[in-house]
């Protein structure tokens, strides 16, 4: 998707257009990270309220038509669920067609971009999502290069991350994807945008579903906005599991903080 920066109205519009037309056989429909603004550092002027027009948008629409839809939104809440104090936070939504809303706030925000300054740190664990059968865990785009926190512990079948990562860095991007397939033994699915954003930023998209194996189920075609499909099997995937079960061998490990 080449996300209109800083309006929420025409990409909201573009993108119901997409899932309605086009994907009318979907179960799940991913979008990229921050679809609504694209990856603004402003977020005093484009953050959402938990009830505002962009959420409510998503959840109308995963309703309207039947399905799952994973993106993230730039939105105000409180620091603490607790206390008064808010801040902004990149904030992965999971709507399922019935109007279930689940949320995941970005863990590893991208400081190079500045990400760190103007967003607070998700604080939670990381989400899985039990949809259709299958076990996902939804994650956003600089998570990609943290293994240790994606890494697969038993728990997800497909892992999904939302993204704006930059074309200067698309080789890293395609090479982590794979990776993050091989070591998991999971599905893949890599969702970008592409175009440009104000200062330069220019964006390929290189979209892509992986198997388990590593092994491209659908990829994007440089620098063009597409929608890609592709049926996963989790008969197949236990299937190579049982074949090659090198998760049987994983480290143990603990994150902190969780």
């Amino acid at each position: 998707m080449d996300i209109q920066w800083e309006s929420p109205s025409e990409n909201c519009r573009k993108a119901a257009g997409w899932i309605e037309r086009e994907a009318p056989e979907a179960d799940l429909v991913v979008l990229p990270e921050m679809f609504a603004t694209g990856f603004s550092m402003n977020p005093a002027a484009i953050a959402q309220e938990m009830e505002g027009e962009v959420v409510t948008f998503l959840r109308d629409l995963a309703v309207r038509t039947g399905k799952a839809i994973v993106t993230s939104v730039a939105v105000r809440d409180r620091i603490r669920r607790t206390g008064p104090e808010t801040g902004f936070f990149n904030r992965l939504f999971f709507f399922t067609p019935d109007g279930v809303r689940l949320t995941y706030d970005k863990r590893h925000r991208f400081r190079m971009g500045g990400e760190h300054e103007h967003y607070a740190e998700g604080s939670e664990r990381r989400l899985v999502v039990h949809y259709k059968g299958f076990r996902i865990c939804p994650l956003i785009c600089y998570d990609l290069r943290f293994p240790v926190f994606s890494r697969n512990r038993g728990d997800y079948d497909l892992l999904l991350y939302v993204a704006c990562w930059p074309e200067a860095r698309r080789e890293a991007w395609s090479t982590l994807l794979r990776a993050r397939a091989i070591e998991n033994l999971a599905y893949v699915a890599g969702v970008n945008r592409c175009g440009e954003e104000p200062g330069e930023r220019l964006y390929s998209g290189d979209s892509a579903v992986l198997d388990f194996a590593g092994r491209p189920l659908a990829e994007a075609e440089p620098g063009r906005e597409c929608m890609l499909s592709a049926t996963l099997s989790l008969d197949e995937l236990e299937a190579f599991r049982r074949r090659f079960p090198a998760h049987l061998d994983a480290d143990e490990f603990a994150l902190g903080g969780e």
